[in-house]
């Protein structure tokens, strides 16, 4: 199950589990989508060199019982 992170590893941006605006890799590395347009030439994750895309939304409902991680890694 994703960790839905909090923010952005780059610039520390909030991306609450309901954000459009949230990428991550294969590995769950997290930056929001303006950090990946401006500085992440390929959209790829300059940690582990994983492919970028939209992380999913969590339903509403299901926040409950599986809630999002509060740890900032940044």
């Amino acid at each position: 199950m994703l960790e839905l992170r909090p923010d952005c590893e780059c610039c520390g941006r909030d991306l609450p589990p309901d954000s459009r605006e949230a990428m991550i890799c294969s590995f769950e590395c997290t930056w929001c989508t303006e950090c990946v347009d401006m500085r992440l030439p390929g959209r790829l994750c300059p940690n582990c060199g994983g492919e970028l895309v939209r992380r999913p939304i969590r339903p509403a409902a299901k926040l409950a019982a599986f809630p999002a991680s509060a740890l900032r890694r940044k």
